[in-house]
């Protein structure tokens, strides 16, 4: 099966099945998100939820986080992984937030990666999701998930699993083709064993063709 082919069809699924996946992150605001993508980093949505329900009562807009203490910020994440880098970046994040734009969340990817703890992950999770620019984030998620089924070949770092993507996934579908394969890497394509008996795209999956001498 040609690359692209794969990609129409595995595309046409997800349209019919998943036409409204988003994140599982909770968030009301830009802020809320880009603190709970710092947070989600090598930690799980679900207790990133845990945290920013307690965290944005105390820190409910960029103004209260950019006046609080590191230590204090670290006391509400510590049950995140990595809390003293986090603590950090959050703070440096909103007092740059503050000091160079006016305290609103840019919604310029090179903008936002000026931000302490926002790489191009986070920029582009950021872009697409409270923006809806056509920007792909690649988590490990989508990094396997991309490789596995056969939509990247040889991709060896986040940056060229992102450029074959957009490459062949049309603009306006990106910032949901990211929630997608996201959603099919937590739940279906998982990392150790994946559910391939309950997989709906299956039948185009390198993986699948490949493991059970099934497919195209």
């Amino acid at each position: 099966m040609r690359k692209k082919e794969r990609f129409e069809k595995i595309i046409e699924y997800f349209k019919k099945e998943k036409p409204f996946a988003e994140t599982e992150l909770h968030y009301k605001t830009p802020y809320e998100l880009i603190v709970a993508v710092i947070l989600s980093a090598q930690c799980t949505d679900k207790r990133v939820n845990v945290i920013t329900r307690n965290f944005f009562r105390y820190y409910p807009d960029v103004e209260s986080l950019a006046r609080a203490e590191q230590s204090d910020i670290f006391d509400l994440i510590k049950s995140c992984s990595y809390p003293n880098n986090k603590a950090k970046h959050l703070s440096g994040m909103a007092k740059m937030l503050m000091n160079e734009f006016n305290g609103k969340v840019p919604s310029d990817i090179k903008e936002l990666q000026k931000l302490p703890g926002v790489g191009r992950k986070t920029a582009n999770v950021v872009a697409s999701v409270v923006f809806n620019k056509p920007a792909m984030a690649v988590d490990t998620h989508v990094f396997r998930v991309s490789a596995r089924i056969g939509l990247t070949t040889n991709a060896k770092t986040p940056l060229e699993t992102e450029k074959q993507l957009v490459k062949y996934i049309p603009e306006e579908l990106i910032p949901l083709a990211h929630h997608w394969l996201i959603l099919h890497g937590r739940y279906v394509c998982t990392a150790r064993k994946p559910k391939c008996n309950e997989c709906g795209i299956k039948e185009w999956c390198k993986y699948y063709k490949n493991n059970s001498g099934s497919g195209n």
